[in-house]
């Protein structure tokens, strides 16, 4: 993947951390909706064009190249999928030589019964996320002339894996909650680092995948948002803010979750040991409520054509964005998948908007991750976590 179409693309996911409203769960992949956004740019004229493009971070002309080319280096990544699908209505007189500019694209045609199109839709989703995304976002109803979509899956498992227990934490949101935690300890401090940054001190734990994606715990302040302690994330991932690293941070709590302290050990190894919570998130975004963030605000005015280059007729304009997401991390691994589509119509219909060294650290309250290819360091996938597993107690432990 080209570093121009990487950093445009985590970009993006910085764009939509800052346009995050205060909240709980949420999951979110820019890498999903990013080469939408290029194929729309290379389809689009007036304002529409030049929107996008600003979203896009590198000029309309370009677009199409940059999102073949991001699809094509996720497809090389081990156990990475992904897939373009474009459906119309017979209607549509389509520009052949956009249609060809969609990488290996499932295309299909709209028919009268839309229960039935509906149907198509979800089976595509469910059979290009292995399941992970049973439904596509967008609906289809009588105004809907075109679908294009795009679906990725990411799966690593962890080079060393978690052990499984409960977790107790004192202090802090999940204070006095019985909780499933995550436990794992290591002689490479250097795994962890704390940074400060614009939105005060924030501690970074790497956990690497066997398929080239690791992926970043984020724990900021306690008051901290959560789209602000993803941004924070992303400018140290950027480089442009420095993490110090685990093996010289001074003694004390140097970061947030962090403790530094000299104990008593049979070895004379340095250790990490890394306490967390797992998660299962799912995210519904409806990219029409922030269309400054994704460039849409002309293209959704649907009282003109915005996309000539995509359709000789009818002109198009856009009604629906949507994606969904999903994010799990366990003891064995880490997976995500997401499928962002969008609805165009025709322009004037009406629009529906939507004594050896010790560092502890305890990611035991909300917090923040990325999902990183470590080559690339492309963000595949973005999330928070605000609500913890519950710990499954047995009821005849119970009655014991």
């Amino acid at each position: 993947m080209r570093g121009t179409t990487v950093r445009a693309v985590n970009r993006l996911t910085a764009r939509w951390a800052d346009a995050l409203p205060p909240g709980g769960d949420t999951v979110l992949s820019a890498a999903g909706v990013w080469p939408l956004l290029a194929f729309l740019a290379d389809g689009a004229a007036g304002p529409a064009r030049a929107e996008l493009a600003d979203a896009l971070g590198l000029p309309a002309e370009d677009a199409a190249d940059a999102g073949r080319d991001l699809l094509a280096g996720l497809g090389r990544i081990p156990r990475t999928g992904t897939a373009v699908g474009l459906w119309t209505r017979p209607t549509v007189a389509l520009r052949q030589e956009w249609t060809a500019g969609l990488p290996d694209a499932t295309l299909g045609r709209l028919g009268a019964d839309d229960a039935a199109n509906r149907k198509v839709l979800d089976a595509w989703a469910a059979e290009r996320t292995g399941g992970l995304i049973p439904e596509m976002p967008v609906a289809v109803d009588p105004a809907t002339e075109l679908v294009l979509a795009a679906a990725l899956a990411v799966r690593t498992s962890w080079l060393r894996p978690f052990q499984e227990g409960g977790l107790f934490p004192e202090s802090g949101p999940w204070a006095g909650r019985e909780l499933v935690g995550l436990y794992r300890t290591t002689g490479l401090l250097d795994r962890l680092g704390v940074a400060e940054t614009g939105a005060g001190p924030l501690t970074v734990l790497r956990v690497l995948g066997d398929t080239g994606v690791d992926v970043h715990l984020l724990l900021g302040p306690e008051d901290a948002e959560r789209g602000t302690v993803l941004r924070a994330g992303l400018d140290v991932l950027s480089g442009v803010h420095r993490a110090v690293p685990g093996g010289v941070l001074p003694p004390g709590e140097p970061g947030p979750g962090v403790t530094v302290r000299t104990v008593r050990s049979t070895t004379r190894e340095p250790y990490l040991s890394v306490t967390t919570s797992p998660f299962a998130l799912a995210g519904d975004h409806d990219l029409t409520e922030l269309p400054g963030a994704f460039g849409l605000s002309s293209a959704l005015d649907a009282t003109r054509g915005h996309f000539p280059g995509i359709a000789d007729h009818p002109p198009l304009a856009v009604n629906q964005a949507r994606q969904a997401a999903t994010a799990r991390f366990g003891a064995q691994g880490f997976e995500a998948a997401s499928v962002t589509a969008f609805g165009l119509v025709g322009a004037g219909m009406p629009t529906q908007p939507y004594l050896v060294r010790a560092v502890d650290v305890g990611f035991d309250r909300p917090f923040g991750f990325l999902a990183v290819h470590r080559t690339s360091r492309l963000v595949l996938t973005a999330g928070w976590v605000h609500e913890p597993v519950p710990y499954p107690f047995d009821e005849d432990e119970e009655e014991d």
